[in-house]
């Protein structure tokens, strides 16, 4: 299997390439050139496997100028005790045909690990069949949960750097304090002043600007990328929507071959589009639900086909959602659009001049098809998780509270009873000060008073690694400017290239 660029299809790379790459040379995206075909007896083989053997069954339809050997060394090494449950992604059955998926067990919290904890091995080979000689420089923008899963994922990798940017007040305390005592001498963390968009662009800047590549290459090093832009960090997703109709199929909640909808909380559009490509496969999904906050640019965008980012930016409960720039619809454009490059480099070339663009009705129809946009605001979403804590006993953090704010609605409205999977993207107590706002208020402002608070709460026993954080030391206070120049001196600096 080959992969391209969403921007110049003419690109013929491999997985290994695409990997240790991050990002095509002209800016553009790497996507799979085919699909691999999943049928309804590849599921019925998935059924007895455990989480990573899934994983190296459908990873290696993707990677295959991997060996064998390679694709289940790395998911043996991912999903092993880091996880804090053997199922790694189970699925909790809210009794009225919605299977909320659990993706935040591994060691920091958030889904982000099931894709960065796998992502360093992949990048460690993929290195070694590209360019063995040259060290990796790891470039993040985060809106919250990406940076500490890389951070984490990364840390201590050999011949490997990795460096990342948050917005300075576009995260939560939680998420920055795993973040600013993060671990590792290969690690580095910066604040910026601004939103998690600028963090985006100017990353993306900084990759795709030549003097700033060869300043690397003199000193041996060459940039790759943690975020979902980077193909390696997107295909391990693939794999846990598969998992969990596999889960439903073996509990006998569905038959094999019944279809479902999956509801995904998505900001930069990369965990959703992973169920999309689950489904280009052949996985029976029949509605993709796209959940997003009071930022709804891509509600708007799945009603009339315009996306538009000239639109007030708005600080939310569900941080990690708050973006108005989602670097992975391209591909999906590219996709729908018959894999015409020429026309999702016009696109892209308006959203960076403009910071607008109009899909043709074509393509607009073909997403319609298949996506249904919805949005709910932190009144809403507070609501939403008092309400299943009280009837459910289940506690949701206020990401995974969008998604089914959202779902509740398109199935109030259409009516539509098909059993559907709940993507769930972070553990509560990332989130404690709101979850204990909805359910009647914090007593204390302190953060780890919050998680014990919560515990007496709820019951839900806090996580070892959130728990873990306040004996940590504060090891990175930066800030900086969300210009370009400003974040190119930070990365200079940081890889001590002044």
């Amino acid at each position: 299997m080959y992969y391209t660029s969403t921007r110049n299809n003419a690109i013929q790379v491999t997985a290994a390439q695409a990997i240790a790459g991050g990002i095509s040379p002209e800016g553009g995206l790497y996507v799979p050139s085919e699909f691999p075909a999943l049928t309804a007896a590849d599921i019925e083989a998935l059924l007895p496997l455990s989480y990573k053997e899934r994983a190296t069954k459908i990873l290696s339809r993707y990677l295959n100028d991997f060996t064998g050997d390679e694709v289940e060394a790395c998911c043996v090494a991912a999903y092993g005790e880091r996880f804090d449950t053997p199922a790694v992604a189970p699925l909790h059955d809210l009794g009225d045909g919605r299977y909320v998926q659990e993706l935040w067990h591994g060691p920091t919290c958030a889904f982000k690990d099931m894709a960065l904890q796998i992502l360093p091995h992949l990048m460690r080979v993929s290195v070694g069949k590209t360019n063995p000689d040259e060290q990796i420089v790891i470039l993040v923008a985060t809106s919250g949960d990406t940076g500490k899963a890389a951070l984490e994922g990364f840390k201590d990798a050999p011949n490997t750097r990795i460096l990342v940017f948050y917005p300075v007040d576009g995260v939560s305390e939680m998420q920055r304090f795993q973040m600013v005592t993060q671990e590792g001498d290969n690690v580095g963390v910066c604040a910026i002043r601004g939103n998690f968009d600028d963090a985006q662009t100017g990353v993306k800047a900084i990759f795709t600007d030549d003097e700033v590549k060869a300043k690397l290459a003199e000193n041996g090093m060459r940039f790759s990328s943690a975020n979902s832009i980077n193909w390696g960090r997107l295909v391990p997703q693939i794999v846990y929507y598969i998992s969990a109709y596999c889960d439903l199929v073996k509990q006998g909640k569905i038959a094999n071959g019944d279809p479902i909808n999956v509801v995904v909380p998505t900001g930069n559009f990369g965990n959703i589009l992973a169920c999309y490509y689950a489904k280009r496969m052949g996985l029976p999904v029949n509605k993709l639900i796209c959940a997003s906050n009071r930022n709804r640019v891509l509600t708007d965008f799945f009603e009339t086909g315009v996306y538009d980012c000239n639109r007030p930016f708005y600080t939310t409960t569900s941080p990690s959602m708050d973006i108005l720039v989602s670097s992975n619809l391209e591909r999906l454009l590219y996709h729908l659009s018959g894999n015409n490059s020429a026309e999702i480099a016009d696109l892209m070339a308006a959203l960076k001049t403009e910071k607008k663009y109009a899909v043709s009705d074509a393509v607009r129809a073909a997403v319609q098809e298949q996506f249904v946009g919805g949005c709910a605001d932190d009144d809403q979403v507070a609501h939403t998780i008092k309400t299943l804590f009280d009837r459910c006993g289940y506690l949701c953090d206020t990401h995974t509270a969008v998604a089914v704010t959202v779902y509740d609605e398109y199935r109030a409205k259409t009516g539509d009873e098909t059993p559907t999977v709940i993507a769930s993207t972070a553990s509560p107590y990332k989130f404690a000060p709101a979850i204990l706002e909805a359910l009647g208020g914090a007593e204390s402002e302190k953060p780890y008073e919050q998680l014990a608070e919560l515990n007496a709460k709820t019951g839900l026993e806090i996580p070892q690694p959130l728990g873990s954080l306040r004996d940590k030391a504060v090891r990175f206070t930066g800030v900086c400017d969300n210009d370009k120049a400003s974040m190119q001196a930070t990365v200079y600096g940081m890889l001590n290239l002044d």
